[in-house]
């Protein structure tokens, strides 16, 4: 297997891509001027400003009136042929500062427009709203997101990987959204210096995308095929400027902060402490394309709390990285081996104990690399030695949108007596992506070095994957030594080959039914000698429908041979032993409604067998909003658990009703209860923010914890911070 996907890896690199899908001509640019040849033909000429803009949602200046007009935006969603119903218009303008956008969305169907709330970074799929995805570097991987919902919402985050977005970065930018009632308008404005750019370029790529959920269409300036996302940077429009940007002067922005805390542990039975602090996140633009961020004493007091569930799991369980100071060029050190074996993860940092220092320099060097260097030092606690965090990355493009990058890790114990004081990783991944995003794959190789755990110290692994419109293939192979350790990575387990499958085909009426088609996936899970230790398969029919509505049932298919004693309700004093074998199987059904309703919910169904016994579970999620300034949700879980003596009947209940205000962009309060059985836990977190400058902020967090049995308090703290950006 191993030997396949390297075969195919170098077949598909040696040989011409698979052709892009031919769209009309819009504008024919000169021969060679571009890379990429998906959209090579679509263009749009911004002329620089010859007056001041006024970022007030009218787009009347006489520089908009001269301004070329990126329309006849194309369908992407339900189907990707033909032009949008409601017409779009897009114009761009700029000076030696920033580049502004001009926005008019027409509207076809009369009545509301959909719309969430104010709160930044909305949920896409909820909102009327508008896209521009900017690939500055012509790497068509990595780039930067700016939109507008329809209430005037923000949209700014990262991309990386060839168009992911990563919405927890935020910069400095303006925008006014305007609503009439045949059109809403927005204009931005945002400066050079909140992107990195190349310096003295005069083009870069780009492309405008529109939700509409009254027509219940998603439609893009630059065609893209339905079953790519249309932030997909592969099928990226080309943006020339009149003239080439202007070098940018260095930047340089402080955030200092100032907090105050008050923290009672009724568990410990201890006094309420008090602590005030301060500290500070700097930013310093060596070039247009390099970042140097320093911080000292952060605090992320003010980052929203994670969403609980019930584990059921043998295994840890992941939580995404929401701390601004680790998001910029994060794909740089997260985006090694697989997500279930990746050997940085920065949430090891800063959790167990509070962060001293740290600095991280990243970004471009030249048009093919790129650098990251993170530096950590958290600091020594009564539970914790002082560490320092260390981390290099360096990633060189090849070919037309692939790219080889090397990682080094060093997680080191400052006065630590014992022998072993270190935890060390270096890795070598290539990641390949075709010039029309058909092929996409991986093919990586992770040594650790832990002088006492010699021998079966290595991560490796090589994933191929196929998409078209209609059929998705891939497969996926790992292997991982039992004694390799990553302690600032997350490795689910080790010891292991894996081989992972994944097929998928689906038809494309167009009518009621949208799509719909069979999905299959499986992990089959070895040990060192190829006897099978575990495999979960899954069988699902999935349908799509024009209201928006998806409804899938199928099968999953366990088998499990436990590596070591293991209690599935996870409170329980009784243990299934290591050796024991179990074949289960479950049925489900999932369904979501229409999220364009103001109430709408989502659920998960399924009954089956598990480990000796059997479980029914229901999950969903019911959500009601009063446009823009409510949202209540709530979150449950309900699982009932039997096996069979000595082992208790397991009920659990998570309840977690969440209530979203956002009485203006400036203004937001959300309160989050989450009602946990299995931990026993009640967890109270309020958390109000006034935006009182641009990504300036003042907070008022309130965190309590009970008891769910006796609603004894465990815990509780109330945190004020106040930040401010200077540049």
């Amino acid at each position: 297997m191993r030997l396949l996907l390297l075969a195919l890896f170098v077949f598909l690199n040696m040989g011409s891509y698979s052709s892009a899908r031919k769209f009309p001509t819009i504008k024919k640019l000169q021969q060679d001027s571009v890379v990429h040849k998906n959209n090579e033909n679509v263009i749009l000429n911004v002329k620089k400003a010859t007056a001041p803009i006024k970022i007030d949602g009218l787009i009347n200046e006489a520089d908009w009136e001269k301004a070329e007009k990126a329309n006849n935006f194309r369908l992407v969603l339900p189907v990707d042929s033909g032009l949008a119903k409601s017409q779009s218009e897009v114009v761009m303008t700029y000076d030696n500062k920033a580049f502004y956008l001009g926005i008019t969305f027409f509207d076809t169907i009369p009545g509301k427009r959909i719309m969430e709330s104010f709160r930044r970074d909305f949920i896409f799929g909820n909102n009327d709203n508008f896209l521009a995805f900017f690939d500055t570097f012509l790497d068509q991987t990595n780039g930067f997101s700016f939109g507008a919902s329809v209430s005037g919402a923000k949209w700014d985050g990262t991309q990386s990987n060839g168009g992911a977005v990563n919405l927890n970065w935020d910069c400095k930018w303006d925008s006014k959204t305007t609503q009439y009632p045949d059109r809403w308008v927005t204009e931005m404005r945002i400066p050079f210096r909140s992107v990195r750019f190349k310096s003295g370029t005069d083009k870069w790529y780009v492309n405008f995308s529109r939700l509409d959920l009254k027509t219940n269409e998603k439609s893009a300036w630059a065609p893209v095929p339905r079953q790519f996302a249309t932030a997909s940077l592969a099928y990226t429009g080309v943006l020339k400027w009149e003239e080439p940007l202007p070098k940018s002067k260095m930047m340089f922005s402080v955030i200092p902060y100032i907090f105050g805390s008050a923290a009672t542990n009724f568990e410990a039975g201890t006094n309420t402490t008090y602590r005030k602090d301060f500290g500070f996140d700097a930013k310093l633009g060596i070039t247009t394309s390099m970042n140097l961020d320093l911080t000292y004493n952060p605090d992320f007091s003010q980052a929203e709390v994670d969403q609980q569930v019930t584990n059921l799991d043998r295994f840890e369980l992941f939580f995404p990285e929401k701390r601004q100071f680790f998001l910029e060029n994060s794909d740089l050190f997260s985006n090694y081996g697989f997500s279930s074996i990746t050997p940085f993860f920065s949430r090891r940092i800063g959790l167990d104990a509070p962060v001293l220092a740290g600095t991280r320099l990243s970004g471009k060097l030249g048009n093919n690399w790129r650098l990251g260097i993170l530096d950590m030092q958290t600091e020594k606690t009564t539970e914790q030695l002082s560490r320092n965090f260390m981390v290099v990355s360096l990633q060189r493009q090849l070919f037309s949108r692939s790219n080889i990058g090397m990682i080094l890790i060093n997680k080191e114990y400052m006065n630590e007596p014992l022998k072993q004081n270190f935890n060390r990783i270096a890795g070598i991944d290539y990641n390949l992506a075709s010039s029309n995003n058909a092929w996409s794959g991986k093919l990586f190789y992770h040594r650790s070095f832990s002088p006492e755990n010699p021998g079966k110290q290595y991560a490796q692994g090589a994933s191929l994957t196929y998409n078209t419109r209609r059929i998705h293939a891939s497969m996926a192979q790992a292997s991982v030594g039992q004694n390799y350790i990553a302690e600032t990575g997350y490795v689910r387990r080790t010891g292991y080959n894996l081989l992972n499958p994944e097929f998928s085909l689906l038809w494309i009426p167009n009518k009621k039914v949208v799509s719909h088609g069979i999905v299959a996936e499986a992990d089959y899970f070895f040990d060192s000698g190829y006897n099978q230790m575990d495999h979960e398969m899954m069988l699902m029919y999935k349908f799509e429908f024009s209201n928006r509505t998806i409804l899938d049932a199928g099968i999953k298919d366990f088998y499990i041979r436990l590596d070591k004693d293991f209690d599935p309700t996870h409170i329980s004093q009784t243990v299934l032993k290591q050796g024991t074998e179990y074949s289960t199987n479950i049925g489900f059904i999932d369904f979501i409604s229409d999220t364009r309703t103001m109430l709408n919910y989502s659920a998960t169904v399924a009954k089956g067998g598990f480990y000796s016994g059997n479980i029914s579970l229901v999950e969903g999620k019911i959500t009601y909003r009063y446009q823009p300034f409510v949202n209540m949700s709530v979150n449950f879980s309900y699982n009932d658990i039997n096996l069979p003596a000595p082992f208790n009947r397991a009920r659990f209940w998570l309840f977690g009703p969440k209530l979203d205000l956002t009485l203006s962009d400036k203004i937001f309060f959300s309160s989050f209860v989450q009602y946990n059985e299995q931990i026993d836990n009640m967890n109270i977190n309020l958390r109000f923010q006034w935006r009182y400058k641009p990504v300036s902020d003042f907070f008022i967090v309130y965190t309590d914890n009970y008891y769910t049995g006796t609603w004894n308090s465990r815990n509780r703290a109330l945190v004020v911070k106040l930040s401010y950006w200077f540049n």
